[in-house]
């Protein structure tokens, strides 16, 4: 079956890095088939600088492949469209959205830019549920709730993605996180208008998931070597 909803570089074989550098932009169309969508969004000129098929761009922290761009027939900017499998679909936010919805866009990094931010890869891990938001003057502060199985990458003060955006970890439980927004990252991100019950993309540090995988498969056999000593 076809769904369709309508609203008004070469690839690289190296691994893609986002530093937390992105825009809210509006979705022009996404059409859903078995296992399959495909997804057009707005990108201003800046954005759409020396866009080619097969580029790699971040829509709500997923890394996407650029298969198609055309101009925008009433604004200025390029719409660009980009194919999502099931896989995807399934373990991410983007299977719900919507012709006007907003997401977060990133180009990836290039040489020579500025090294700055967290290392962001666009691999989602799982998504979360916002459970609170709670709101003061200039902060907004931000419960998300996720599978306990995830908690063990989680330290304060680490960092985590949230729908592409890189942030600071204020409280940590088994279940749950927290972070806090400040004014620039509500007005450049979609995360300032998010509410309670929504599902949000979470990235967690790759580097703590390696540590974390390297102590789980080595320190059984040093205990065992240990202990028959």
């Amino acid at each position: 079956y076809q769904r369709r909803v309508r609203g008004g570089r070469k690839h690289s074989q190296q691994k893609n890095v986002y530093w937390n550098r992105k825009r809210s932009l509006p979705v022009s169309e996404i059409i859903y088939e078995e296992g399959l969508a495909t997804l057009h969004v707005l990108l201003t000129e800046e954005l759409s600088s020396s866009i080619e098929n097969g580029c790699s761009i971040a829509i709500n922290g997923v890394c996407l492949t650029v298969v198609k761009s055309y101009l925008h027939g009433d604004e200025k900017g390029v719409i660009v469209v980009f194919q999502i499998m099931s896989e995807t679909l399934s373990r991410t936010n983007l299977g719900q959205l919507k012709p006007g919805e907003k997401v977060n866009v990133e180009r990836a990094l290039k040489m020579g830019d500025e090294f700055g931010g967290h290392q962001v890869l666009g691999h989602v891990d799982c998504v979360g549920t916002i459970e609170n938001v709670l709101v003061t003057p200039n902060n907004k502060k931000v419960f998300v709730t996720f599978s306990s199985s995830w908690a063990k990458y989680l330290v304060p003060k680490g960092w985590i993605a949230l729908d592409g955006v890189s942030l600071t970890v204020v409280d940590v439980t088994q279940t749950s996180l927290s972070v806090c927004l400040i004014p620039e990252t509500l007005k450049r991100t979609t995360l300032g208008l998010k509410e309670p019950g929504e599902l949000l993309n979470l990235e967690f540090d790759h580097q703590t998931k390696v540590i974390v995988h390297t102590v789980e498969s080595v320190l059984p056999t040093l205990i065992s070597n240990y202990q028959t000593k």
